[in-house]
């Protein structure tokens, strides 16, 4: 590799051989575990490199070329031979290494590494972690990058706060002083605060105002003491708007290379490689795998043209985002927010989601451009296969009908190389199923880790023996399965106690050359129609909407004191049916009973065993889920952790 492109060296600071105390995985023996940083350099002259926003105005080594360094973990067998030959590069979330505990089921953080159910282990995959996020807050487990900035560089950047302390909304950069004031932490250093305002608004529609007793000062140049207004009409879930001049932005957009140059380094390098024992490479394939932020990167990194490297070559073969949505990222901006994502009331108007929305190249009337998600890849020869996965809460906050339809609202036909699932009655967020002051009902507790552990064993089928995956399975304007809210609202039982939401996360075509944004005309985005009971139809339904017990919606409302009838952040509810027919008279719900619905939990589970068997004989459930869902149900009627 020529001096300038790519990776220069790794510097190995850890190897624990064997890991996981020396368990063994079958025919594919023990595993180790590496760790260290990765030194690379990019060419800012080089036209695969060209796009990323300020790399011609980094500082320059004496090659005249671009310096970054990125962490990174390995999770490899011991011996390589005895893998499968595919490396699957995990993209963190927020520096965190989300693929082992939400498919292998292992606790969360890394010491000691525990291998949970051992899926991806018993399979033979090896494990990529590397930095690729440039503002990365510390933690002992998360994986930082490196990369320049640029002095002298000032523009207006805009941060909002929402004071509630949920613990979901990423206010770990809120520090509440009182029930008056607040600290936020800013991303980017005030390079003046003579230009900075903050206003306050109830709810994202309203509009930003400056009322009586709303204050700040800034602590120093990376956070700002906010008071709450005395004036009344803002509650736990108003949203402050501050924006202010900063300065130093980071040289974001390297993430998307450094992912780029350390999976090709890993997939092709002789010398120096982990994976290449007696300097022969070992791996045959490489799949990129992301949930949420890091499903949203695997998208923008295909769109930007970074699926290929340096020397021409096809980096991902295929790619498995994860409840991205229609979005893709904030990164490579000038100050970019790497963070941020839009939903309908926290963050709405961030950059993370304008078109292009799917895969097939479309033209877009609303903004007046065309394109796609795989256009620079299919006219590059590397185009990736792609199995994309969404949750019912995505059609809600993250936009996610526009993965299916055009921007006229009419359904679309995916590339031979793409398909899409929505698993329906799940939401974005089943890892954190809470109750809070802030929701109305209880949390959704369904999860979609099984769907996952499916489609990845799908992709790697398809890209190692060329096995077709299953058919797509998302619901369609033609089907009558993806309608305007208003028809949502019009068929969903009426539940007491229960509200059904007025709001979706919109979308307009929005001018981010100024702060806040300038919004104009609205995209169409649809939301899945219900059956009797107000569960989701079309996509890939639950066995636990097939064999209900509840309803289980993909949204959740916000209560009386936290912005009361927005949606709050990417949580579903959870409704449960009445035990008997006379618990259920007395409440008014119209929703049969489950004594009404089931002669025994017998009868229940031989229907959720049907369900569960489909979905195994469809390749969207693997087996091994199948039994272990069937199992749970023989004990118990609560088998929401199941899956």
């Amino acid at each position: 590799m020529s001096v300038g492109d790519g990776v220069q060296r790794i510097e190995m600071i850890e190897r624990e051989t064997p890991v996981f105390g020396g368990a063994e995985f079958g025919a594919v023996g023990t595993y180790e575990r590496l760790h260290g940083t990765v030194f690379g350099e990019l060419d800012p002259t080089h036209h695969l490199n060209a796009g990323i926003v300020n790399l011609d105005r980094a500082p320059r080594n004496a090659h005249g070329n671009v310096e970054y360094q990125s962490d990174f973990r390995i999770l490899k067998p011991l011996d390589l031979e005895r893998g499968n030959g595919c490396l699957v590069y995990d993209v963190p979330n927020r520096g965190n290494q989300p693929i082992m505990p939400r498919l292998n089921g292992a606790p969360d953080g890394g010491h000691p590494p525990h291998a949970g159910n051992g899926f991806l282990m018993r399979r033979g995959f090896t494990l990529v972690w590397s930095g690729w996020q440039g503002d990365v807050p510390p933690g002992a487990d998360r994986l930082p990058a490196r990369f320049p900035t640029i002095p002298g560089v000032t523009g207006m950047v805009r941060e909002e706060f929402i004071a509630e302390a949920t613990g979901l909304l990423g206010d770990s950069n809120i520090h509440e002083l009182s029930e008056k004031r607040f600290v936020g932490a800013l991303v980017y250093p005030v390079a003046d605060p003579v230009d900075a305002t903050l206003t306050v608004r109830q709810r994202e529609a309203d509009p930003r105002v400056a009322p009586p007793g709303l204050a700040w000062h800034l602590v120093d140049d990376r956070h700002v003491e906010i008071t709450r207004p005395t004036a009344p009409g803002f509650d736990h879930g108003a949203i402050f708007e501050f924006i202010y001049r900063a300065r130093g932005p980071i040289v974001m957009g390297i993430g998307f290379a450094a992912i780029r140059d350390i999976v090709s380094f890993l997939r092709h390098a002789t010398k120096d490689n982990p994976l290449a024992p007696q300097e022969r490479p070992r791996i045959r394939h490489a799949l990129g795998f992301g949930i949420s932020q890091s499903g949203r990167v695997l998208r923008d990194l295909v769109h930007l043209g970074f699926n290929q490297d340096i020397a021409g070559r096809q980096v991902f073969d295929g790619i498995l985002p994860v409840v991205a949505g229609s979005r893709r990222t904030c990164i490579n901006w000038q100050f970019a927010q790497a963070g941020r994502y839009s939903r309908q009331h926290e963050d709405h108007s961030y950059g993370d989601d304008q078109f292009p929305f799917s895969y097939p190249t479309l033209n877009d009337p609303v903004s007046g451009r065309s394109g796609g998600i795989l256009q620079r890849a299919r006219d590059s020869g590397v185009c990736p296969k792609v199995l994309h996965l969404d949750t019912e809460s995505d059609l809600w906050q993250a936009r996610s009908s526009l993965v299916v339809t055009d921007t006229s609202g009419a359904d679309i036909v995916m590339p031979d190389e793409v398909r899409v699932y929505t698993v329906s009655g799940v939401s974005h967020a089943p890892f954190r199923p809470l109750t809070k002051p802030v929701m109305q009902l209880p949390g959704n507790r369904l999860g979609y880790g099984a769907f996952m552990r499916a489609l990845l064993v799908a992709l790697f089928e398809w890209v190692e023996h060329g096995m077709a995956p299953p058919d797509s399975r998302f619901p369609s304007r033609a089907a009558g399965t993806l309608v305007p809210l208003a028809a949502a609202r019009a068929t969903f039982p009426r539940l007491p106690q229960v509200n059904f939401p007025n709001v979706l996360n919109e979308l307009r075509l929005r001018d981010h050359s100024v702060e806040p944004p300038i919004e104009s005309t609205a995209y169409p985005v649809f939301v899945q129609s219900t059956d009797v009971d107000g569960n989701a139809l079309g996509g890939v339904r639950h066995p636990l909407l097939a064999a209900p017990l509840a309803t289980h919606a993909g949204w959740s409302l916000r209560a009386t004191g936290y912005g009361e009838g927005d949606l709050f952040t990417i949580q579903g509810s959870m409704i449960p049916f009445a035990a008997t027919e006379a618990e259920r008279e007395r409440a008014g719900d119209p929703r049969p009973s489950l004594e009404a619905r089931y002669a025994s939990r017998d009868t229940w589970a031989a229907r959720l065993a049907e369900a569960t068997d489909r979905l195994v004989a469809e390749r969207l459930l693997l087996a091994e889920d199948g039994d272990r869902l069937v199992e749970a149900a023989r004990d118990s009627w609560d088998v929401y952790q199941a899956l």
